[in-house]
């Protein structure tokens, strides 16, 4: 089954004239190739058709809302990463990026209107992609031929001020296309039974990686991403813990963060062997699905990592801002630690530091780092504090 990384063509879709110039213009400036609508049907044939990479959707129209559209978009199973943009109140946007989410679209941010060019470049940059159709095959040799490799992202304890772990985060290093980012193959992975192979190459890696920095007196705690899908192998406690003793790390020292669970009686055997084995579960995005609490009150996990669309809007939005409180509280509550992704600025690393927030991840505090450049960076926060939670 091929995973196609699309062109960098970008469709966009506003009945309004101006703003249709001002994004086509920015866009083509990154690079991509665009075409600009403001009809419905013509916006989902070429949706259906044109294959875009990115769409970028104007939530208030008098011919189509976006939420019309994006329920169309989800019945052909578009790929495109989506940006929705409006006028309308911040939470009405909020709100509609996380119903795409759940309807299984790959939602990517917000721009309200009128937008600045830095905020459309912050945005859209990250989403040009290389042109490429890559397959299962592929990917395949890739786990076997030193193809991949991992990226470690800073995570800074909020009460010592200091760097005390990394989230392991796998690239792909194509020899025809470059660098392919986790979110392009993965699925790629699910769907074609490579998951197992690709996580323990991951696990493995992240461990060994680990084994070094133990060696040079850098205890960091470690955070791997594991498929649901990993979850209906029985074998997979085995197999994790296998890796740890092979690099000589205890599994305690790594945090397994998952997502989009199901609730199965395997489920429950393999994650409560896990916990058995001595490794930290964190349920990740907490806040984004609809049954988070009830798999929290059923499942054996040690941590919750707050989703990151309510770290990045806190401060600008008090219902945000009060649902991380209330999760913060929650995770006291349950006696579980709590990790906030998606930090990017000091106010809101400060804010979340004064709510009791155990640990920090975003671009504030750093992007990933490959593992040479992990110990330099961790070093440079050794010894200063942020300010102390009450």
């Amino acid at each position: 089954m091929p995973c196609v990384i699309l062109n960098n063509r970008l469709l966009l879709i506003d009945d309004d004239p101006g703003s249709r110039r001002v994004i086509k213009k920015m866009a083509e400036g990154l690079g991509f190739e665009v075409v600009a609508t403001e009809d419905p049907d013509c916006f989902i044939k070429k949706a259906r058709n044109w294959r875009p990479s990115v769409i970028t959707l104007d939530l208030m129209m008098p011919q189509a809302d976006g939420v019309q559209l994006l329920r169309g978009l989800a019945a052909d199973k578009c790929n495109a990463q989506i940006v929705l943009t409006s006028g309308a109140d911040g939470k009405v946007l909020q709100t509609a990026l996380q119903l795409g989410r759940e309807r299984g679209l790959r939602m990517s941010g917000t721009l309200g209107k009128p937008m600045s060019v830095d905020e459309f470049r912050a945005l859209f940059a990250p989403l040009a992609r290389v042109t490429a159709k890559v397959l299962s095959s592929e990917l395949a040799a890739a786990i076997t031929d030193d193809q991949l490799f991992l990226e470690y992202q800073p995570k800074l304890d909020c009460r010592l001020g200091r760097i005390t772990g990394v989230e392991a985060l796998v690239r792909w290093r194509h020899p025809a296309h470059g660098v392919i980012p986790p979110d392009q193959f993965v699925t790629l992975a699910e769907d074609s039974d490579l998951i197992h192979r690709l996580t323990d190459w991951v696990v493995a890696a992240a461990a060994r990686q680990a084994a070094i920095w133990h060696g040079e007196q850098l205890a960091l705690h470690l955070a791997v991403n594991i498929s649901a899908k990993d979850l209906d192998n029985l074998d997979l406690p085995d197999r994790l813990a296998d890796h740890c003793q092979a690099a000589g790390i205890d599994p305690a020292s790594m945090t397994l963060e998952l997502t989009a669970m199901r609730e199965a009686v395997q489920m429950m055997d393999v994650l409560t062997r896990l916990r058995l084995k001595g490794f930290n579960l964190s349920i990740d995005d907490f806040g984004a699905g609809y049954s988070s609490l009830v798999q929290l009150q059923k499942m054996p996990f040690s941590e919750i990592k707050i989703d990151r669309a309510f770290v990045m809007n806190m401060m600008q939005d008090e219902s945000c801002a009060a649902i991380v409180d209330i999760v913060l509280h929650l995770a006291r509550r349950l006696r579980l630690k709590s990790v906030a992704e998606g930090v990017e600025d000091a106010m809101a690393l400060e804010s979340l530091t004064d709510m009791g927030c155990d640990e920090a991840q975003g671009y504030y505090l750093s992007r990933p780092l490959p593992a040479d450049g992990v110990a330099a960076f961790a070093h440079t926060y050794a010894g200063t504090c942020v300010k102390s939670a009450a």
